[in-house]
């Protein structure tokens, strides 16, 4: 099989193309491992939703949500970010049911209202709430029944909760339903104190503690605990690898040809987003992720690297062109997934379905007889 592309063109036929190009075993790898993925893009604002068609080509779906970033998923469920809201997404069909080639159709049932708190990644804890970064504020949060977020941690080092983004606090890695480990860019308690340490000042914070585990990152994002490692990726440096937490030694395991974010296990398999840096703005400027790429005669590249973790090898990849999409921000793994598409608001289509329970039972009434 040759390298798959699909060409998703827009509405106006002058503007980018959405391309998608996939190493020769992409589409396999997907199948033997029963999975497909789910991708947020930043600037594009788009979530993608990447299976396996019948005719054995890859299959993107798309739907546009503004500035989404942070993305959890079990397979059932999802939680996105984007610029002002949280969403909490439902596969609405049964185990087994599929349309028109898809066999997961997730629907945005529960919506949150932040305002513009630049939130980054998001988990449920144990009680199903969202928990989730906000990066302006500097804190770990949920969501409040009346305010835009309540706030539940913040680094020993930010001296309060403010609108001034001081560490660029930007990923969380869980353990059992619980925040366990943050990355943020800088030790920062000024306005915007982290952009002066972007090569270097980054840093693991243990929340239990709050203690520094690991320092010296450029720009760290999307720490994970799996198999009883906290990965991360070294965006600024372009490494992906484990730290580990008594010593604080960061073990790179692979380069990753463009800027890292979004990272999402399954099997013996990491799948690392990369995006092409925007070197138009100063945050981007000058990392060594750059003269890496010019060592290697290689330019940055936006899109998935998997990668083998016995080996460090990446054993597929996928690269989005066409200049719609330059930066995605995170990645999951849907699990017993094979073409999952979505619902989103920009056409009509969510308000001609509607499902219920059609089994013949009714719900007890609860309220008091009359």
């Amino acid at each position: 099989m040759s390298a798959m592309e699909r060409l998703i063109p827009m509405a106006n036929p002058r503007s980018p193309r959405l391309e998608v190009i996939a190493s020769r075993g992409f589409y396999d790898w997907l199948g033997a491992e029963s999975v497909s993925l789910a991708v947020t893009t930043y600037q594009a604002g788009k979530l993608l939703l990447i299976g396996r068609q019948d005719n054995g080509r890859l299959g993107v779906f798309e739907r546009t949500f503004n500035r989404c970033m942070g993305l959890w998923g079990n397979g059932q469920t999802l939680w996105m970010t984007s610029r002002f809201q949280l969403w909490r997404f439902e596969n609405v069909w049964a185990e087994g049911v599929s349309h028109g080639g898809f066999d997961r159709l997730y629907v945005p049932q529960a919506g949150y209202t932040t305002g513009d708190i630049d939130v980054h990644d998001i988990a449920p804890d144990a009680d199903g709430r969202p928990v989730f970064i906000s990066t302006l504020f500097g804190c770990i949060a949920t969501t409040h029944p009346r305010f835009s977020f309540d706030p539940l941690w913040r680094p020993p080092f930010v001296s309060k909760i403010s609108a001034e983004d001081r560490c660029h606090l930007n990923g969380l890695a869980m353990c059992d339903g619980r925040p366990a480990y943050v990355t943020v860019c800088a030790q920062s308690d000024v306005v915007d104190g982290w952009r002066d340490h972007r090569r270097d000042g980054g840093c693991v914070i243990d929340v239990e503690s709050g203690e520094i585990v690991a320092t010296g990152f450029s720009m760290p994002h999307s720490p994970r605990l799996y198999r009883d490692k906290l990965w991360l990726i070294d965006s600024g440096n372009g490494y992906f690898g484990y730290v580990d937490t008594q010593t604080g030694q960061f073990e790179r395991v692979a380069f990753c040809p463009g800027y890292g974010r979004g990272l999402a296990f399954f099997g013996d398999y990491a799948v690392v987003g990369l995006s092409r840096p925007r070197h138009e703005e100063a945050s981007f400027q000058g990392l060594a992720l750059d003269d890496e790429l010019s060592k290697r005669k290689a330019q940055a590249r936006c899109g998935l690297q998997v990668i083998d973790l016995k080996t460090g090898d990446a054993s597929q990849w996928l690269r989005i062109e066409g200049g719609l999409i330059e930066e995605l921000y995170d990645v999951v793994i849907l699990p017993g997934v094979s073409r999952p598409k979505a619902l989103g608001f920009k056409t009509d289509e969510i308000q001609r379905q509607v499902w219920f329970d059609d089994s013949g039972e009714v719900s007890s009434w609860t309220g008091t007889d009359k």
